[in-house]
């Protein structure tokens, strides 16, 4: 398997834009058995450039995590990335994860504070733990044979209550300490985007910060995503899931849409690639893509 930096640093050179897909691992068997045999066959159309695999909130899938990647690498044959967070673990146990998975012959992990469990409430670092991303990239850059990435705020960090730029100074520190590249949280105002690439370009970092896309399908399930996160919803956006209510059919045809227009000006104007936040879900990222042209004829 290859090194996401090794396929970031190619793609540049071609004048390519990269796609990939985040998953989470489910917590039913009906669940793990859609993903794998339906959502991830569907999306293998689009080639993606590599996937990646959540955490879950608080650690809570982290076993299922390795073996989902170790899957998509072997079943699928494409390219993976596990998840990695600072919740509920100390060091011995986060070193003792990040050798399993060298062992499973992952080479790809993206490094993460995390959330604690459920979302809700402070970040607490436990004895012997972590408190920031910043140890763990230095701990797994240390420990060699992974190409790293990190998370980028481009509204900044929900609990950084200096601000942004703060924030995104601290993403700086991470890139210094050995993260490959940057993946940012879901936004849906591309000015946040440029601003902090601008703001990071200016300050000397140089890795490739992809833009994270959510596709919409729900009103509801946005609204607790951008809770939770601390993304804004643009007052047009607000205004249509207003009026589309609990028709989810119609929530999605519009995400898609958004999505596509979205995505046209963040390629336009220099973005390295594309990471969607797929939900386990192929036909709305499937659309977009075909709507950008980027499906492989």
């Amino acid at each position: 398997m290859r090194y996401i930096r090794d396929i970031l640093t190619e793609a540049m050179a071609q004048k390519r834009p990269t796609v990939s897909f985040e998953f989470f691992a489910p917590k039913t068997v009906e669940g793990e058995i859609t993903l794998e045999k339906k959502t991830i066959p569907s999306l293998k159309i689009a080639r993606p450039d590599f996937c990646s695999v959540t955490y879950g909130a608080g650690g809570s899938t982290r076993g299922k995590t390795l073996g989902l990647v170790n899957n998509i690498q072997e079943t699928h044959n494409l390219v993976a990335m596990a998840h990695l967070t600072c919740v509920s673990a100390t060091r011995d146990e986060t070193i003792s994860i990040i050798n399993e998975a060298k062992q499973r012959g992952i080479k790809n992990i993206l490094a993460l504070r995390g959330d604690p469990p459920g979302g809700i409430g402070e970040f607490k670092k436990i004895e012997g733990g972590f408190e920031y991303a910043y140890q763990l990239v230095e701990l797994i850059k240390k420990t060699g044979g992974f190409s790293i990435g990190v998370a980028g705020f481009p509204e900044g960090h929900i609990a950084c209550k200096e601000g942004k730029y703060v924030d995104w100074d601290r993403l700086r520190f991470k890139i210094d300490k050995g993260a490959d590249f940057v993946i940012t949280q879901l936004f849906f105002d591309n000015r946040y985007y440029f601003e902090m690439r601008d703001y990071l370009v200016k300050n000397g970092v140089s890795v490739p910060i992809i833009p994270g896309i959510i596709p919409i399908t729900s009103a509801s399930q946005i609204k607790k995503l951008t809770t939770l996160c601390g993304a804004t919803i643009p007052t047009r956006m607000q205004e249509k899931l207003n009026h589309f209510g609990d028709d989810d059919e119609a929530t999605t045809a519009y995400g898609i849409e958004f999505a596509t227009e979205q995505c046209y000006e963040l390629l336009k104007n220099g973005a390295p690639g594309l990471h969607f936040y797929s939900l386990n879900k192929s036909n709305p990222t499937l659309s977009i893509l075909r709507n950008l042209n980027l499906l492989p004829t």
